[in-house]
């Protein structure tokens, strides 16, 4: 790669076709950012210069602190059930999406900072990450998909060069995860409570055009959008539950129509089998326990499904009801 060819040769897709559906933004001011980890066989796999983004400039670009050529950054907007209740307006609170490209094998995917900042939808918090949790994110995600699990995955991990309070000071640092797209039960669940329906549709057309082209020619499109989504994620789960993971927090905001898993926040491998095991220090009830992930997912699955039912059948809701239930089942 030449010293004039941008490092990333971007397509932003969500940015140009979405408008109304995030925040462009930037990430927040980093002192002293260096690239702690990078995953050189994804960079290849993404078509990105690793030799590039291991320099000063690459990681103030890992970092967010600097807008590469051709960026849009943009914090998502998603509402989302949260342990079983509803948070109209969520949206990255502490997250970029910094732009899309297209991989070696043709296919699309996001370039996702977690830790840059804070945005519109922080909610109070500082928008930033440390150290540990961005390694425990990194290395459990590629471990996963070493386990052929479809997940998110991680291209680097840039330690910021400022001090973050958590459990007293620690290291500040960002992830840059990959994924197929960011689009989750609660994107739709975002636009669905405020009424907007024509939002809903254009957002269920753009994942269809994205992750279902075959969709486009069904009887019923956005039923077999329904369908797919739950196949995707049942599969996913079942995965889960062979290998022994717990999610930890699988809210609907954490539930993608891609199919891959998102999240590594309280999240682990249990050893002795135990339904009842786990790993949210919030989760008091046990709501998301081990055995109770694939109960979950079909309550979060019936949720992806209210959003969808004005399209279904715009014409008459019972016979909406009737398919999502079946669908379900």
């Amino acid at each position: 790669m030449s010293k004039n060819t941008p490092i990333f040769q971007f397509d932003n897709s969500y940015f140009r076709e979405l408008e109304g559906f995030y925040a462009a933004w930037k990430g927040a001011a980093a002192p002293d950012p260096k690239v702690l980890r990078l995953n050189t066989e994804l960079a290849e796999e993404l078509g990105l210069d690793a030799k590039a983004l291991a320099t000063d400039l690459g990681a103030a670009y890992l970092s967010g602190a600097t807008n590469p050529e051709g960026g849009n950054p943009l914090a998502m907007a998603y509402a989302g059930h949260q342990f079983g209740g509803s948070s109209p307006q969520l949206g990255d609170g502490r997250a970029l999406l910094l732009g899309e490209v297209i991989d070696r094998k043709g296919r699309r995917r996001d370039i996702h900072l977690k830790g840059s900042g804070r945005t519109p939808f922080s909610r109070g918090g500082d928008g930033k990450a440390v150290l540990g949790p961005v390694l425990r994110e990194y290395l459990i995600s590629e471990a996963m998909y070493a386990l052929t699990i479809p997940t998110t995955r991680a291209l680097a991990a840039v330690e910021t060069g400022e001090k973050i309070y958590r459990n007293g000071f620690e290291r500040g640092a960002v992830l840059t995860r990959i994924a197929a797209s960011h689009l989750r039960i609660g994107t739709f669940q975002f636009f669905a409570a405020r009424g907007e329906a024509d939002k809903v549709k254009t957002l269920a057309d753009y994942a269809i055009e994205r992750h279902y082209p075959d969709l486009k020619e069904a009887e019923n499109p956005y039923l077999a959008l329904l369908t797919k989504v739950i196949d995707r994620q049942s599969s996913l789960v079942a995965k889960w539950v062979a290998v022994g993971f717990v999610h930890g927090v699988m809210n609907t905001d954490n539930t993608t129509i891609s199919g891959e898993t998102i999240d590594y926040g309280p999240c682990a491998f249990i050893d002795p089998y135990d339904p009842r095991a786990v790993f949210s220090s919030i989760d008091h009830q046990g709501r998301y326990a081990y055995g109770n992930q694939a109960t979950i997912l079909q309550w979060n699955l019936a949720r992806f499904a209210e959003t969808l039912l004005e399209l279904i059948d715009p014409a008459e809701r019972d016979n909406a009801v009737d398919l999502v239930t079946r669908e379900l089942e």
